[in-house]
């Protein structure tokens, strides 16, 4: 069987998923691009930033899964946002699983990427990808069945009309329980056990650069982007940062940074001004 740990590189001036209603089309598109590549997901996560995903797949049905994921993702953007080039250049990395511990090690590696983040203190606690998914009980029959949707709906949910095994789940949130495609059960065989599962949680990479981080959860991407709008309204009296002076994304930026707690890194991205003009914008004004 032949592994790969799937990463893209991380946008820096700007994010993926804006909102919550951005990561439920991203979540619902993993289903859509599973069952069309016919993939098997072992585990993925959706960053604000970048996505990772483990399949069992071969080279080619790897590149094939996650150049259609983007194009999938590329085009819901385009039709909520008008915009065209959120994923061009973006690049991707490939990364061959070799034997069982190196998988049990990506695995890990992914469910603690919203750790590591800062975001959350434990994977369960991250809703966007498979954190809740592995060694839990009563998953597999929550929800309502995508069956019992009408076709236009099914498109609706799903931003595609491809179709969809009638027996997958819908969380409450409104995408696809990921325990309806993700081969979990293997997964969890790999692990074999709960304590070996956290044991690899706690070895990886993720989670050492967690322990060198401030132990309290940052501000989300998402929740740093709702109050630009609010800052540029009540501060400069204008609508969006392109209206803004120099010196008034300064001060913007400055406020966001002591409101929010947040890197310069995170501003960037979550304001769109790319990183050497954020900085510059701080140190100048």
């Amino acid at each position: 069987m032949t592994f790969f740990l799937i990463s893209t590189s991380h946008l820096e001036d700007k994010i993926w998923f804006q909102d919550e209603q951005d990561f439920i089309a991203g979540m619902n598109l993993v289903a859509v691009a599973a069952v069309v590549c016919e993939a098997t997901v072992l585990d993925f996560i959706l960053m604000s930033n970048h996505v990772h995903f483990v399949l069992q797949a071969g080279r080619e049905k790897a590149a094939h899964f996650i150049a259609y994921y983007k194009l999938l993702y590329s085009k819901y953007v385009h039709e909520r946002y008008c915009t065209l080039k959120l994923l061009r250049g973006n690049t991707t990395d490939f990364r061959p699983l070799e034997d069982t511990e190196a998988v049990c090690n990506a695995i890990a590696y992914v469910q603690m990427n919203c750790v590591a983040a800062n975001i959350c203190v434990h994977p369960t606690q991250y809703p966007w990808g498979c954190g809740a998914l592995f060694f839990s009980m009563h998953i597999t029959d929550e929800g309502s069945l995508l069956g019992d949707l009408s076709l236009r709906a099914q498109h609706r949910l799903l931003h595609s009309k491809i179709r969809l095994p009638s027996d997958y789940r819908i969380t409450v949130k409104g995408y696809i329980n990921p325990a309806s495609y993700v081969a979990f059960g293997f997964v969890e065989s790999l692990f074999r056990t709960p304590q070996r599962f956290q044991y690899f949680l706690n070895k990886s990479t993720k989670a050492k650069n967690r322990l060198s981080k401030d132990p309290t959860p940052s501000f989300r991407d998402q929740v740093i982007l709702s109050g630009v709008a609010d800052l540029c309204g009540s501060l400069f009296r204008k609508s969006s940062i392109d209206e803004l002076n120099g010196e008034e994304k300064a001060e913007m930026l400055k406020q966001l940074r002591y409101r929010f707690s947040a890197d310069i890194a995170q501003l960037s991205r979550v304001t769109g001004i790319p990183y050497p003009e954020a900085c510059h914008l701080i140190d100048s004004y």
